[in-house]
């Protein structure tokens, strides 16, 4: 399996690359546009939806084992949210996972879930650890680190230029 494998399912997920289509730009305008969502986000995107996307697009067109994707439920589908792996921005390597998901769908797993996938095909792909970036106070992305089996480090002030709660999850080492 190389760099094109193909996104992660699961029994009730499906990611996929946001597009630009009505439907994908409402949902994202909505879910980006919540301050209970955008509160541990730092403050909503700086840039229209359709830019917003492009730049997401981007992520995955440097590694192929980057992106940043819709995570979509049910039938019919529905966005959940977003989920990410991407380098943190000043680092030197390390490689960031996370989600934001719409309020209509917390308290479901979801998060874990999505983010479970990606971190598993990450793995696959060759990625050695992941690191998720969390602002104090949100207990429910630290309950999804702690679900992943990520270790908690502390805060620290190295990527965003805001203190936040670091956790690392090392890619299992395979015994031969």
């Amino acid at each position: 399996m190389g760099p094109t494998e193909a996104l992660p399912r699961t029994d009730r997920l499906r990611l996929r690359p946001w597009s630009t289509r009505r439907d994908d730009l409402a949902r994202l305008t909505d879910l980006y546009g919540r301050p209970e969502v955008t509160r541990w986000l730092g403050g909503g995107p700086t840039v229209t939806p359709v830019e917003l996307v492009e730049r997401w697009r981007r992520v995955g067109d440097t590694d192929p084992r980057y992106g940043c994707w819709a995570v979509e439920t049910g039938e019919p589908p529905r966005i959940a949210g977003t989920v990410l792996l991407k380098p943190l921005p000043g680092g030197v390597g390390e490689v960031e996972v996370g989600w934001h998901l719409h309020p209509d769908s917390w308290g479901r797993g979801y998060a874990t879930e999505a983010a479970r996938a990606v971190i598993e095909r990450a793995f696959r792909l060759g990625v050695p650890e992941v690191y998720a970036v969390v602002r104090p106070g949100n207990e429910a992305s630290v309950a999804v680190c702690r679900r992943l089996g990520m270790t908690p480090l502390g805060r620290l002030r190295r990527w965003y230029d805001v203190e936040l709660e670091t956790y690392r999850l090392m890619a299992p080492t395979v015994v031969e």
